[in-house]
């Protein structure tokens, strides 16, 4: 029996073809999309169209149809600002973009998606507000003790991080690092860095009654 020999873009092709199927087996379930499933159902629809033939704005539409907006997760359009993928047309290869493929027609973006910056209102940047209520964000020196590099996340309480990270650890509580979603700080062994954190979005205090501290 002869191996199959598979070129990089076929093997490409297998892997989008597997996260597809993942995506539409949880689409069955009920479950909400989240965004690499949501891409992923839209590029196989897209390589499909291509090798029926289809023409780039055929391919195009395609992905716009391979997923309905409300079967994404809260926030995933935010995230998918486009598509890009080489396909296969009838003139050659050709990189397709498809702009805000979850966005319905006429229905502006919205401004509240994962990791959008909210500038404080005045007199909420660091100290007191002003009227007797507590900060909404606020700087800090950190030393770093270790003798490796350490990185902190965007939105890990930052009273917990690593132990051998320096600093006021009770004026850190209920706050977490001023990034975008999925951003990090990083300190290499013995450096300092002053860093702005910010409270935690929603109701509760993350580190509130039941939660460690």
């Amino acid at each position: 029996m002869g191996s199959m020999r598979l070129t990089s873009w076929e093997e490409e092709r297998l892997l989008i073809f597997t996260a597809a199927e993942l995506a539409r087996r949880h689409r069955a379930s009920g479950l909400a999309l989240n965004a690499p499933e949501a891409i992923a159902l839209m590029c196989d629809a897209m390589l499909e169209a291509a090798r029926a033939g289809a023409s780039y704005g055929e391919v195009e539409a395609a992905a716009r149809g391979a997923i309905a907006p409300d079967e994404v997760m809260p926030g995933v359009r935010a995230l998918i600002e486009d598509v890009r993928l080489e396909v296969l047309l009838g003139d050659g290869t050709r990189l397709v973009v498809v702009l805000d493929p979850l966005g319905r027609p006429g229905e502006p973006p919205a401004g509240d998606g994962p990791g959008t910056i909210r500038p404080a209102d005045e007199g909420e940047d660091g100290g007191s507000t002003g009227d007797g209520g507590t900060a909404a964000a606020l700087e800090l020196a950190v030393r770093s003790e270790s003798r490796r590099v350490i990185r902190v996340t965007s939105h890990y309480p930052f009273d917990r991080v690593n132990q051998r990270l320096v600093f006021d650890r009770e004026a850190a509580r209920g706050f977490r690092l001023d990034l975008p979603a999925g951003a990090s700080e990083r300190w290499s062994p013995g450096e300092t860095r002053t860093v702005r954190l910010v409270r935690f979005a929603g109701e509760g205090d993350p580190n509130g009654p039941g939660k460690p501290g």
